[in-house]
């Protein structure tokens, strides 16, 4: 099977240009490489997924910038995926993530039989059971329990980003909610 030469230069100048398409093409030749070079830096596949994911909004915003007499286009678009790796791992966000649930969820288990004891009548407690059931124990886990959203993405085994927007999204909700 022959595979088609890309022109990358070209591609990031009509990304430049605001071409939706022209990032596509970028995204269907580099994406595997790029996991995979962010995959060796943050050792964690959701990881590397969420740090191209964040490389590629960042490509989309600054290809205007791209400037080929400075060098060659896969050097750039590779530069921004390590440094957005070597980013996440500089705010810690990869160190407090956790492969296993640990045997003893005392402390969870506990926070929800305080939620559990709230009054039916309570406006607190009738947002929450409003909340879905993974989102409520996302912020369960980070307001009752004090863990960091990685180690909620670990303990849930979904991506940091998703615990993030649950977090956010459960906050204004409970916010609308008791408003």
């Amino acid at each position: 099977m022959a595979t088609v030469a890309i022109d990358l230069k070209d591609a990031l100048a009509r990304c430049g240009r605001g071409e939706k398409a022209a990032l596509r093409v970028i995204y269907e030749s580099e994406c595997p490489a790029m996991i995979g070079v962010a995959l060796r830096i943050v050792k964690r596949r959701e990881l590397a997924e969420e740090v191209v994911q964040e490389a590629y909004v960042k490509i989309w915003r600054n290809a205007h910038r791209y400037d080929p007499e400075l060098g060659p286009p896969k050097a750039w678009l590779y530069a921004i995926v390590r440094n957005q790796a070597l980013n996440v791992l500089r705010d810690g966000r990869r160190e407090d993530l956790v492969d296993e649930v640990p045997e003893d969820m005392g402390s969870a288990v506990e926070a929800y039989q305080a939620i559990e004891r709230l009054p039916d009548a309570s406006a607190l407690r009738r947002c929450l059971d409003g909340l879905e059931p993974r989102r409520r124990a996302s912020l369960v886990m980070a307001y009752v329990d004090g863990f960091s959203h990685g180690e909620i993405a670990g303990r849930l085994a979904v991506p940091l980003g998703t615990v993030k927007a649950w977090i956010r999204r459960s906050l204004v909700a409970l916010k609308e909610c008791m408003g």
